[in-house]
């Protein structure tokens, strides 16, 4: 029996404002019927996405009674080390309040490097090292650093404009939208799930065909997201093999879906 019934795959983007039209962003939706194709942006808006524009469109998709799964390419949380160095609760919610106070990218004309070059925002006292991963990245193999800026497959600017939405998610729906790990390993019946995913471990399942790079990431995530919830895969993935220490640092650290 499918543990969900819808599947949305997020590819993200980290350019420009929340409010920029992005073509890097892309968003693609399936059904336990049907396979997943590109959902645009609603008629009259902005040519592509805007990072607001997602946001405010899941809060329209979740606040029904369909039992969704949302995976999302970018970092949910940070490394051990940088609530040590910060001394900040080993709390998520504590972590994503905190974030958006240093850190405000999603409001108007504020940019991950406006911050970077001190011109908003108290980017530097709430910071962190390249060297700096999480148990997940440093699993997942290819996984950069949240921390690693300016490099091909970065995640760092994806990382550092998500996760004020993650907190707008968070505060309009509380736990009834479970974000996994966080709210806890397993998934209550009949409730929807955001969790972060990694494209690529799935990308190569999947011909291209005529999709963009990132239109083919965003597919992969809904379809393969599809696929496993109906080859009964999933409960399975819920529960990485972790000690219990690791599971400990990784409830506060999150973890990427589908990495065992």
């Amino acid at each position: 029996m499918s543990l969900f019934t819808r599947y949305i795959g997020i590819d993200y983007s980290g350019a420009g404002t929340a409010t920029a039209s992005l073509k890097g962003l892309r968003v693609y939706e399936a059904t336990t019927s049907s396979e997943a194709v590109e959902v645009q942006p609603p008629t009259g808006t902005r040519k592509h996405w805007t990072r607001a524009g997602i946001a405010h469109w899941l809060v329209e998709k979740l606040t029904d009674t369909v039992p969704t799964c949302v995976g999302i390419d970018h970092g949910f949380s940070f490394p051990r080390e940088y609530f040590e160095a910060h001394e900040l609760p080993l709390s998520w919610d504590t972590f994503l309040a905190d974030f958006h106070q240093h850190w405000p990218t999603d409001k108007p004309e504020v940019t991950v490097d406006s911050i970077r070059q001190g011109l908003t925002g108290q980017g530097t006292a709430r910071s962190g090292r390249s060297t700096w991963r999480r148990l997940c990245e440093k699993r997942a193999g290819g996984a950069k650093s949240v921390f690693h800026f300016d490099v091909p497959g970065s995640v760092a600017k994806s990382t550092h404009t998500g996760l004020p939405w993650l907190h707008f998610l968070r505060q309009h729906f509380g736990s009834p939208l479970h974000a996994w790990p966080f709210d806890g390993w397993d998934i209550p019946a009949g409730k929807s799930m955001i969790t972060e995913v990694y494209p690529s471990l799935w990308s190569h399942a999947f011909d291209r065909a005529d999709r963009t790079p990132d239109q083919h990431d965003a597919y992969t995530v809904a379809e393969w997201l599809r696929q496993a919830d109906q080859r009964g895969e999933l409960p399975q993935l819920l529960h990485p093999t972790l000690t219990n220490k690791d599971k400990a640092q990784a409830a506060y650290e999150g973890w990427i879906f589908g990495v065992t």
